[in-house]
């Protein structure tokens, strides 16, 4: 056991350090105020945590009472993945809208803002910018939260993101390394595998990482995922092939890696939550999250106890554990350090303002906007689980503001001509204006809307997830994502209040 000059063991706090557990409630329990006494560095934040900045702000407050040099990560991508606006939607397009766009300076500022969003809040790392190449349009996790399916693109805005980020004072983590663009599992549910080539991930997968690294990205975290090519036996979160010799070796990164959600079954289902700790930390990973699904006491305690059984057995360097411990410590350190001496100017309007550039319109014939409230038909599909289903999304509370008195259903489920009829039943005499999330990606979706054009051929239709499906409808409408924002920006064009 490793002891300071005056006898105190730094095993269970350097333990404790390396640890980044989440908590339910809006106030932190007793047991996380204990823990961060005894050596907890870090701690995340999911939806369940917040309901206002105001709240936000006191309970960060309430941590650094305890322990003033503290991480307090959040996953505040902006778009669909949102924690600040969980219940509302979020006021920021997310990745594929800004490189739909593909304006650097706009995604700087939108990162910007988002920063200072977080920092105002105490919030100083934000596991973000998703930087995966969405080169598998079948991807059921990424999808929206990729700047897109180009290499150069994605590399581009992951350094403009990172560098507005980490400007208004708050860490920026480049996620999956090595990258999870090509896959078509959810690492959630499954473990996804990506068979690709070294030379392919080179060119492909590693370019966003390596320009994150370049832009001074002080988090990377990495992905569930198998890629045999790189290590056939493990998945990144777990290979030292991979974190080590990769990341740190040959990309020579200096930073922070943290893990993806332990608790997620890519690695519970394969080689469960303690193994996989202790095999993350002896692979070259510096910080464990934990706490999406798993948020409590004897969790922290039982890895705790986990990490300081494989240092005492062997399985786990003891110099390995202190170094994650003071990269820790470092990085809770320097976010304070690098604040901005004053605050970035707000620029409240820059998410709304990014979604309508956002926007693509598609009209056969000249469109009329809409002057009564119409029907609005969700072709709902599950949300993943990083955007979670608290979240709300479409265009119907934004059309209602437009056009009060809209009226909307939500309809799901095989087979599509189905949900499709009862849709049109629903709708009635009214308009119809159909949202879908990454039709190409449900063929019940494409039936359903086959139905109520077929019936209704003035159907508009918002494509609210990626636009692989061929554009139709009396008015096709692309917002590149599902944040309330783009809700708003497809809601004025439908009712004329911005031109198409």
């Amino acid at each position: 056991m490793t002891t300071l000059a005056g006898g105190t063991d730094t095993l269970t706090p350097d333990a404790l350090t390396v640890l980044q557990p989440g908590f339910t409630g809006t106030t932190a329990p007793d047991w996380l105020l204990r823990r961060l006494g005894e050596g907890l560095s870090a701690v995340g934040l999911f939806g369940r945590n917040i309901t206002s900045p105001e709240q936000l702000a006191a309970l960060t407050a309430q941590l650094r009472a305890e322990r003033e040099d503290v991480l307090v990560a959040i996953d505040e991508e902006g778009g669909d993945v949102t924690r600040l606006e969980a219940r509302t939607g979020s006021s920021f397009p997310g990745n594929h809208a800004l490189g739909t766009v593909d304006d650097e300076d706009l995604t700087r500022e939108v990162a910007r803002e988002i920063g200072r969003r977080l920092a105002a809040c105490g919030v100083n790392l934000d596991w973000a910018p998703s930087v995966d190449v969405n080169s598998n349009p079948a991807n059921p996790v990424i999808g929206v939260r990729s700047f897109g399916a180009g290499t150069d693109l994605v590399a581009r805005h992951t350094a403009a993101f990172v560098t507005g980020l980490q400007s208004a004072g708050v860490a920026a983590c480049a996620k999956h390394f090595p990258g999870h663009g090509d896959t078509s599992v959810d690492s959630h549910l499954a473990l996804p595998r990506i068979d690709a080539s070294t030379d392919v991930l080179n060119s492909r997968e590693l370019v966003p990482f390596r320009a994150a690294i370049a832009a001074g990205a002080q988090a990377v975290m990495s992905a569930h995922i198998l890629v045999p090519s790189l290590d056939p036996d493990r998945p990144a979160t777990l290979s030292h092939r991979i974190l080590t010799r990769l990341l740190r070796g040959e990309l020579g990164y200096e930073g922070l890696i943290i893990t993806d959600g332990m608790e997620m079954r890519a690695i519970t289902t394969t080689f469960g939550l303690e193994r996989g700790t202790v095999l993350a930390l002896a692979a070259g990973a510096d910080t464990i999250c934990v706490g999406g699904g798993l948020a409590d006491d004897e969790t922290v305690r039982h890895l705790r106890d986990t990490l300081v059984d494989a240092v005492r057995t062997g399985e786990l360097a003891e110099e390995r554990l202190a170094d994650a411990a003071a990269r820790v410590r470092r990085l809770a350190r320097r976010p304070a350090e690098a604040a901005p001496a004053s605050a970035p100017e707000p620029r409240e309007d820059i998410g709304l303002a990014a979604a309508r550039r956002a926007l693509a319109v598609t009209s056969p014939e000249p469109f009329e906007p809409l002057t009564s409230p119409p029907y609005v038909v969700a072709l709902s599909s599950a949300a993943n689980i990083a955007v979670g289903e608290q979240t709300p999304w479409g265009v119907a509370t934004e059309l209602d503001l437009l056009l009060p008195g809209t009226k909307a259903g939500t309809f799901a489920g095989e087979p599509g001509e189905s949900a499709g009829r009862a849709a049109l039943a629903a709708a009635g005499e009214r308009r119809i204006v159909a949202v879908v999330r990454s039709e190409h990606r449900h063929p019940w979706m494409a039936a359903a809307l086959d139905t109520l054009l077929t019936a209704r051929p003035d159907t508009i239709v918002v494509e609210m997830g990626v636009p692989q499906a061929t554009p139709r409808g009396a008015l096709h409408l692309a917002t590149h994502g599902a944040a309330r924002v783009c809700g708003r920006a497809a809601a004025e064009v439908i009712a004329g209040r911005v031109a198409p």
